[in-house]
């Protein structure tokens, strides 16, 4: 018996670790890049232990990791996650070949088809190419400038009624407010009165927001690696979506049966007339996707950009009474009262369009604090690229990024790199020209088509904002950048002081 016992230990032990080696070999074992490959991070400073200790400190530091990298390797260089090669392209010269390079070569698609647990089926990155087409263009045509119009009197309503609604200052009343957890929910509420309709806004928003809120928790590091990994957290987004279809089918219906109900300027009208080139229609299900595919885009980057600016200002007051200065010149603040708790502010796209301090201010937060770490793509098939003058040649298979928070604050191409100034993108300079060197919305290509919409968002929200309330910082310094979030947002005391303004 003990002899056959120990048979057995030794077989199992034998068996786990053929496991193990086959595990190894076929999915852990790093790849080799072939003589021409860029440099690759084969150890870390965390961690001693090969292959582990890479991965260890990218997963707990990666915007760390990234830029230690490319102080000791340079403009490319590749971080090994165990049979994956992620490829970063640093700075205007390597970053050309990223935003240049047709699908056929670099492709989007395998690199966010964890979306589709978020999103659903055949919506954007799942959808067929053809299919995607024709969702997109139907995205661009709800945000052409016609329907941009109508859209910051929404923006303008909704921001009034939340100030009044949750802030409710008279003239010369103080309070303190979290300004990030406040960007947060009105972002939400300007995007879903412009992209979904009035009836949506005024009906189920408090179900959206509920839903929404559990199918952003859903999204997470490992969702990536492992999108259908059974967490809690991807339990409750998957329920989340689920009951968003059965929500917005219902809408839908009954946008069909009364049509009078929505203006006919929002997104969703579009959506659920969207006809496919082989004559079949959208489903209900592809439209509730699009529509989340829609706020979540925008609501990352508006909430954090508001929040961002706001805080950036507050701490720069010159520059702040600069932009209060534009904003009086173009007579948005009109010497009025709206009513008892609020001033008269007068704005239209035009106006909008017209506050180029105060878009410059906004293009400079993006470029200190992007909302994401990294852009990917899947590279096709080896591709060749000089960076310093050396040739390299990137691996078929790798994955290829460029890092907005690396690339963004490098002092060869940003002058005082770490420095809030608006200014760099004024006459003159115009730093955001340099091809290939500002990604505040990324470029090329796949470069953001909301970026309008964003910039009449924000703009909008912080035009009544400055024309209503004196703001100044509550913390002493602004807070640090959160770089350990699949979006990044800040990672502290948020905390303004605001003093409704009387007019004069």
């Amino acid at each position: 018996m003990e002899v056959g016992g120990n048979n057995g230990m030794l077989t199992v032990a034998a068996t786990v670790a053929g496991a193990f080696a086959l595990l190894w070999y076929f999915l852990l074992r790093p790849r080799t890049g072939g003589k021409d490959a860029p440099p690759c991070c084969t150890s870390s400073p965390m961690n001693n232990i090969p292959v582990f200790g890479v991965l260890a400190e990218f997963l707990a530091h990666p915007n760390d990791m990234m830029k230690r990298c490319h102080k000791d390797y340079g403009n490319i260089f590749t971080i090994p996650i165990f049979h994956k090669r992620l490829t970063y392209l640093i700075g205007p010269e390597a970053q050309q070949l990223f935003f240049t390079a047709p699908d056929e070569v670099l492709s989007q698609d395998e690199c966010y088809d964890f979306m589709q647990a978020v999103f659903g089926p055949d919506v954007v990155y799942d959808a067929t190419k053809r299919n995607r087409q024709v969702q997109f263009q139907t995205m661009a045509n709800g945000l052409r400038t016609s329907r941009m119009k109508t859209y910051v009197e929404k923006v303008k309503y909704e921001t009034e009624l939340y100030f009044k609604e949750h802030w409710n200052l008279a003239d010369g009343e103080t309070r303190v407010v979290d300004i990030f957890k406040d960007m947060s929910e009105l972002t939400i509420l300007t995007a879903s009165r412009c992209l979904h309709g009035d009836d949506v806004r005024q009906h189920i928003f408090a179900d959206l927001q509920r839903l929404y809120h559990d199918l952003d928790a859903g999204l997470t590091p490992l969702t990536t690696i492992w999108r259908h990994a059974p967490t809690a957290q991807h339990a409750r987004r998957d329920a989340a979506r689920k009951e968003l279809v059965e929500l917005f089918t219902k809408v839908i219906k009954e946008r069909r049966l009364y049509p009078e109900r929505s203006d006919g300027t929002d997104i969703l009208s579009l959506f659920m007339e969207i006809k496919y080139k082989d004559g079949s229609s959208i489903t209900e299900e592809q439209v509730t996707g699009l529509l989340i595919a829609l706020l979540f885009a925008g609501q990352h980057t508006s909430c954090i950009t508001s929040t961002w600016s706001i805080l950036y200002l507050l701490h720069n007051p010159a520059i702040l009474k600069r932009v209060e200065e534009e904003q009086k010149k173009l007579n948005v603040p009109t010497g009025k009262k709206k009513d008892a708790l609020l001033n008269e502010v007068k704005l239209d796209l035009d106006v909008v369009n017209e506050m180029e301090l105060l878009h410059n201010c906004m293009r400079e937060v993006l470029r200190l604090c992007p909302t994401f770490i990294m852009l990917l793509r899947k590279a096709l098939k080896d591709i060749d690229v000089t960076v310093d003058g050396k040739k390299y040649t990137i691996p078929e298979g790798d994955i290829v990024g460029v890092s907005p928070t690396i690339s963004m604050r490098l002092e060869s191409t940003f002058p005082n790199a770490d420095k809030f100034d608006p200014d760099r993108y004024g006459p003159g300079r115009e730093e955001h020209k340099i091809p290939y060197a500002y990604m505040g919305f990324g470029g090329g290509r796949h470069s953001c088509m909301g970026q309008s919409f964003a910039f009449m968002q924000v703009k909008t929200i912080l035009s009544v904002l400055f024309s209503n309330y004196e703001l100044t910082p509550y913390a002493k310094t602004l807070p640090p950048v959160n770089y350990k979030d699949m979006v990044v947002g800040p990672d502290g005391d948020c905390r303004v002081t605001i003093t409704k303004k009387k007019v004069v």
